[in-house]
């Protein structure tokens, strides 16, 4: 992984792209694309659809998701605290004592979650596992006056963008699922961009996977992929209390995850597969029986059907202000991407 290229990860983990909000973010996208695509454009519903290629064949398409989760101010009460929504699927146990930013139209604001301290709790407060509903923002506000000064509500938030690295080779911040899976799929269209090809290639950021798989279905719709892979993060099992047996052994490190089942085109899992062998790339196999909640699902059966792989990243604590996961792991998912595209001729066939 070159400098430019980690940098612009790092950007990506302090820029704010909660579902429905994902304009900052896409800003970036679109500036980290426009040296290497032919052209770049963005949809009425937000993607950013880049191509290389165009009148190439087959037509691939590239996906990861922009979106994170995140919180949407709800109410402002009376002493001028916050109380929100939940953007995506949230454990409210991860967010207490967390900093919080409001992303409003005058900027970001800072805030905090928090709880009444143990020493006033009651036994049955203590028992209680807490509901979002019973957790408020506060950003220091002296009443609702001046909280509306500051937000309004419909204001996304994120918890505070940062990113750390640690150990070796590992990386610790909110919002990896799926900025991770993001930078791959930019990274491996400008590596692959980088030699002739002979599909047209499309690399799409996608918008609002968090909550239904939206921007993934309407682009894929528009571009009428003969084949796509989808990249998003997946459970890393190598930490206590998850079981292998029901998950998988999946290992933060061991290389990107290559997917089975019956939501993925065996041939196109055959090739990645073969692709990893040829070019000594790590993967490691997963299987899932349903189709998957990631964007394989809805590109899989858009329009009259899609030849679909889904390539995934280990992550530990997923949905959480601690996402964990390998820099290698997505630097060698690029790797696979870009040999996949630039292994496409016209006379490929994925009919299984």
């Amino acid at each position: 992984m070159d400098d430019t290229a980690r940098d612009f990860f790092f950007r990506l983990l302090e820029t704010p792209s909660p579902s429905g909000y994902e304009q900052a973010i896409q800003e970036r996208v679109r500036a980290y694309l426009e040296p290497v695509a032919d052209e770049i454009r963005t949809d009425v519903h937000g993607n950013v659809i880049a191509v290389k290629n165009r009148n190439g064949s087959p037509r691939l398409m590239l996906a990861g998701h922009c979106d994170q989760i995140g919180l949407l101010v709800q109410h402002i009460d009376s002493e001028g605290y916050l109380y929100v929504q939940p953007i995506g699927g949230w454990d409210p146990q991860v967010l207490i004592g967390q900093r919080m930013t409001v992303w409003t139209r005058g900027g970001p604001v800072p805030g905090l979650i928090a709880r009444k301290p143990i020493h006033l709790l009651t036994d049955e407060e203590r028992r209680q596992v807490p509901k979002l509903k019973d957790l408020w923002i506060d950003i220091g506000a002296k009443d609702k006056e001046a909280a509306e000064r500051q937000v309004c509500v419909g204001d996304a938030i994120t918890l505070e963008l940062v990113y750390r690295r640690i150990g070796e080779d590992r990386l610790v911040s909110p919002g990896v699922d799926d900025k991770a899976g993001l930078w791959v799929v930019l990274e491996a269209f400008r590596r692959a961009a980088q030699q002739p090809l002979d599909c047209a290639l499309y690399v799409v950021s996608t918008v609002q996977e968090e909550i239904g798989l939206r921007g993934a279905r309407t682009s894929a719709f528009e571009i009428n992929p003969h084949v796509g892979i989808a990249v998003d993060v997946t459970h890393a099992t190598d930490c206590p209390t998850i079981d292998k047996k029901q998950e998988g052994d999946v290992r933060l490190g061991g290389g990107p995850v290559v997917y089975r089942g019956p939501n993925m085109n065996p041939r196109v899992t055959g090739r990645l597969i073969e692709l990893a062998d040829e070019h000594d790339i790590p993967v490691q196999r997963g299987a899932i029986s349903r189709a998957t909640p990631t964007d394989a699902n809805v590109m899989q059966v858009n329009r009259s059907g899609m030849a679909t792989g889904l390539v995934s990243l280990p992550n530990r604590y997923m949905h959480s202000p601690v996402e964990m996961i390998s820099l290698s792991d997505i630097d060698h998912a690029a790797d696979l991407l870009a040999h996949f595209a630039r292994g496409l001729s016209p006379d490929v066939d994925f009919t299984p």
